[in-house]
């Protein structure tokens, strides 16, 4: 058994053995997590990362991006600021937002690493294909909580684990970058756990909003 890095529940038991790695599924909030000793170095991950073909002109990626910013761009209030956390290396949802009137700010631990945009608040966040990478998701979730406004919204999308469908021979397991997986079950404990609204406006989409004081 290992401790959960969402809940902080300290006995998730074994869940699967995928490729090697072996993997835990957590009672409580239903993250399923790879062994921490188990995940990639820092090098061989970003180099993972520098493989991802994410073109701000690919007019496909930008439909799949609006999985996000439709919904978002429904309810922000006009110039509201916003953060791309974990952006990539080919920052795309910012030049969309901004293209609508919404500044944005970038935030990537390899590719857009200037933590000094984590010390100001956003009126809104997006986080796209990047949360299932996260080591420590309490304290992601955590950090969001701090940097949004009062009332701001954050955009999560990441491909969510089905319990009918096998995870061994998930297609979504096969990146070893991949080191949590969530279910509509674990949005739902994490919008408990902050206080925050939560909306579902597609499959693997999740928008909170931050509750006014």
């Amino acid at each position: 058994m290992i401790a959960c890095t969402l809940c902080a529940g300290d006995s998730v038991p074994f869940f699967a053995e995928v490729k090697g790695r072996h993997y835990y599924e957590c009672a409580t909030c239903h993250l399923v997590l790879m062994a921490p000793d188990e995940r990639l170095g820092a090098d061989d991950e970003r180099q993972r990362y520098e493989t991802h073909e994410n073109d701000p002109a690919d007019l496909r990626y930008r439909a799949y991006l609006q999985q996000v910013s439709d919904p978002l761009m429904a309810v922000l209030a006009p110039g509201a600021r916003g953060l791309d956390f974990g952006s990539g290396p080919g920052p795309t949802l910012w030049l969309m937002f901004e293209e609508q009137g919404y500044p944005m700010a970038i935030y990537d631990p390899f590719f857009a690493p200037d933590t000094g945009v984590l010390d100001e608040t956003y009126d809104f966040i997006t986080c796209t294909e990047a949360a299932e990478h996260f080591y420590d998701p309490a304290a992601e979730f955590a950090r969001f909580d701090r940097l949004l406004t009062p009332g701001g919204w954050l955009g999560i999308m990441t491909t969510l684990r089905e319990q009918d469908r096998p995870f061994d021979t998930w297609q979504y397991v096969r990146d070893l970058t991949h080191v949590c997986f969530y279910e509509a079950r674990t949005m739902k404990w994490i919008a408990e756990r902050h206080r925050w609204a939560l909306s579902v406006p597609s499959k693997n989409v999740a928008i909170f909003r931050k509750a006014l004081p």
